[in-house]
């Protein structure tokens, strides 16, 4: 492959080869990877435009009906499909060009914010629209999620994939500080108001469409299976069954998910009835700095981690981040006000981020890149059952009380992070028991 640039990939979106890696020191190392940069940029412009219509989505739907309930409904409707599709978008990111399906995602998200504007426009808006949206943008983030993941180990090469991942993660943390602020704050203003604000979603989404044109295609590394795609899928969950310790690294990401990351679905209750924050403007604005607050502690976060992707002990610290979660998540449950509850969250991003950040990027580092789609796909079931899970949860917070309903989730949490310690050190790097040596070294 010939190449000016070491830092460069072929036409079909490889990094440089295993036998002659370019590894990036620093903490924003990845990033001298010019064609990971472009990805990593796409990226931005995706995450801000969601990171908007989560909050507003989110706003309009608490204003339509006033329940808990209603959220973990709208949240329901993004979990399903993302539980039932993303193994097949995994599956997509291992035999496709990844931006092609990066871009179709893309044209789907964009098409979702201009349809809800206009029945926001046209006053024929409805609760069940909202839900139907939700559906929609799960599927897209099907199979746009592990193709962006698996385009990133591509680009970035596999000395840099720890790296480029938490730098990914820190993206998309630090989209989550602009986004639901400024979403909080257009949807005050008169002229904008919601349908302004999808309207404005979806021109960013468009961006970084045109971003994304500009790289190269990403096709699949090796000559393919042959098989069909359910049979790809099954060969990547057999991949994973022999492997305990990435089996382990899941299975906490899913506990961890599922039950600890619900709790930012209940910001809008939490100000509204918990706080009694009940001006229209006002708690749109206190939601938004919640948000805002959480998004601030996860980058400072990300940027801790960023330089401790790799090490002999990243799953500790991967531990450690775990369980300041679940802690946070019980010191949100006991705010006396809002102020005790800002720094509860920030707590709370920060450490929900950390942990994020380390689980992926061990997870990656520990697979094979052929199999990088369908692992970060079976990853991505996790936030469809945090989806799915937020529905029941709001049931719960309705019955006995949203103070009460997250101290349990975040002793839950802490439960799930003790196990994984546990379970960790008993279990192989494989099914027989040998211990190679990996970038996120045991």
């Amino acid at each position: 492959m010939a190449m000016t640039d070491r830092n460069e990939v072929d036409e079909q979106g490889r990094g440089p080869s295993q036998a002659d890696p370019v590894a990036q020191e620093g903490t924003f190392g990845a990033l001298r990877v010019p064609l990971f940069r472009l990805l990593w940029i796409g990226g931005v412009f995706s995450f801000l435009s969601v990171q908007m219509q989560f909050m507003v989505r989110g706003f309009l739907a608490f204003e339509l009906t006033g329940t808990n309930s209603s959220l973990g409904l709208v949240y329901l409707g993004f979990g399903v499909p993302m539980l039932v599709a993303s193994p097949f978008g995994g599956v997509a990111a291992d035999r496709l060009g990844k931006r092609r399906v990066i871009i179709a995602g893309q044209l789907i998200i964009t098409a979702i914010s201009t349809s809800i504007g206009l029945a926001i426009v046209l006053d024929i808006i409805e609760f069940w629209m909202l839900v139907v949206s939700a559906m929609l943008q799960g599927l897209a983030f099907s199979f746009f999620g592990p193709a962006r993941v698996a385009f990133t180990a591509q680009l970035a090469g596999r000395e840099n994939l720890g790296n480029a991942m938490v730098l990914s993660q820190m993206a998309l943390n630090g989209t989550r500080i602009f986004g639901p602020s400024l979403a909080g704050v257009l949807v005050g203003v008169a002229v904008i108001g919601t349908n302004g604000v999808y309207f404005i979603t979806a021109g960013i989404m468009l961006l970084s469409l045109i971003v994304t044109l500009r790289l190269p295609p990403g096709e699949p590394l090796g000559p393919g299976s042959g098989k069909n795609p359910l049979a790809d899928l099954i060969d990547g969950v057999r991949y994973i069954r022999s492997r305990p310790r990435l089996l382990v690294l899941m299975a906490t990401s899913f506990t961890v998910v599922m039950v600890g990351f619900p709790y930012f679905a209940f910001f809008p209750s939490l100000v509204g009835d918990v706080f009694g924050i009940l001006d229209e403007d006002i708690r749109a604005r206190a939601i938004g700095g919640l948000s805002t607050t959480q998004a601030i502690g996860a980058v400072l976060a990300t940027i801790v981690v960023a330089r401790r992707a790799t090490g002999d002990r990243v799953w500790i610290e991967q531990a450690r981040w775990g369980l300041a979660f679940g802690a946070s998540i019980v010191l949100l449950a006991f705010a006396p006000g809002f102020g005790f509850a800002l720094v509860a969250v920030a707590l709370a991003g920060a450490a929900s981020s950390g942990f994020q950040a380390l689980n992926n990027a061990l997870v990656m580092t520990k697979a094979d890149p052929e199999y990088h789609g369908r692992v970060q796909s079976l990853m991505m079931i996790a936030f469809g059952a945090f989806g799915i899970a937020a529905a029941p949860i709001g049931i719960i917070a309705d019955r006995i009380g949203l103070r009460q309903t997250l101290t349990i989730m975040g002793g839950l949490v802490a439960v799930a992070l003790m196990v994984c310690l546990v379970a960790w050190q008993r279990v192989g790097e494989y099914a027989q028991g040998s211990e190679p040596a990996s970038p996120a070294a045991d």
